[in-house]
């Protein structure tokens, strides 16, 4: 078992909505796991419930070995939460608001440990500055702070770079590998998919109330993710030769192109023959483009794979 295990978790609201559907999920101590899903997948409510904001309807969350149904707080006290929403006491200082949430927890003071926060954070220059007086991208790392600032061992992220630049995006994803380095297990919530695809270890994708799956994201990428061969024409095609039949091409809508979509793990691809094909089918070609398929690809795919 891991850090974090999440067994046949549903959560049924009063109106009978069901949010989740039977969830599933195992998480090891010191990774980074993507949960992906749309708006209404269960995400958010899944975070809830393990951090004992909400209770489930049935099933079971063990953290460390401990039910968070029966050891409430010693397991809240090991979990971290950054909001979405930056909601600081503007008129405070960075250190004050930090020990603040340490002492929430009722943790002796250790101001070496907070400084080391602020450290791995960048913002241990900025650590008598009111909050009123940090940019954006600055605050979103001190709602990382104080959620560091109890020691915790798993740190969830809600839509970490939601509304920031691309910069300040990139600059935060160092700062949750550098947590990583500390030992710190993360789980990540993100619209974005190429946040997923840059920092997880892991990806969970979650649609409508169920975990539809959790891998390793190069094994995803590698089992899932197919190539297509962009094949440019000399002269306009009207309509794929009968010859070329067998290799499902698509025509672009102005018949300058052939797209194929084969799958690159196959020892075959079958590319030699479609070439072969194409020259005494009558087409020549103009050039030829490779494109492997992105983590968005696959996770557009799943979705509607499982859609009612």
């Amino acid at each position: 078992m891991g850090i974090l295990s999440i067994q046949n978790a549903c959560k049924t609201y009063s109106g009978g909505f069901e949010a989740l559907k039977g969830a599933n999920l195992e998480i090891e101590e010191g990774e980074i796991i993507a949960l992906l899903g749309p708006n209404g997948a269960g995400k958010t409510t899944l975070i809830s419930t393990i951090c004992g904001v909400s209770s489930l309807t049935s099933g079971k969350i063990i953290v460390d070995g401990l039910d968070i149904a029966t050891e409430y707080r010693k397991v809240r006290a090991m979990i971290g939460l950054v909001p979405q929403e930056i909601a600081l006491e503007p008129f405070e200082t960075v250190i004050n608001s930090v020990r603040f949430s340490r002492g929430l927890f009722g943790k002796r003071k250790n101001e070496a440990y907070l400084d080391k926060v602020l450290q791995t954070l960048s913002l241990l220059d900025k650590k008598n500055s009111k909050i009123m007086t940090l940019s954006g991208g600055m605050k979103r790392r001190v709602l990382i702070a104080k959620a560091l600032a109890h020691e915790p061992r798993v740190l969830f992220l809600d839509e970490p770079t939601a509304g920031v630049d691309v910069e300040l995006r990139k600059d935060m994803w160092n700062t949750v590998a550098n947590l990583k380095k500390q030992g710190v297990t993360i789980i990540l919530t993100t619209h974005y998919i190429e946040e997923a695809e840059a920092i997880a270890d892991r990806i969970a994708v979650i649609n409508s109330g169920e975990i539809l799956l959790v891998e390793d994201k190069e094994a995803l990428m590698a089992r899932m993710g197919q190539k297509k061969i962009r094949i440019d024409l000399d002269r306009n095609c009207s309509e794929i030769p009968p010859k070329l039949d067998q290799y499902e091409l698509a025509l672009s809508d102005d018949g300058m192109s052939l797209t194929y979509t084969y799958d690159s793990a196959l020892d075959r691809t079958g590319i030699t023959g479609l070439l072969n094909d194409l020259r005494t089918s009558g087409l020549n070609m103009r050039d030829v483009q490779t494109q492997q398929s992105s983590l968005e690809d696959i996770f557009v795919g799943l979705v509607q794979e499982r859609a009612p």
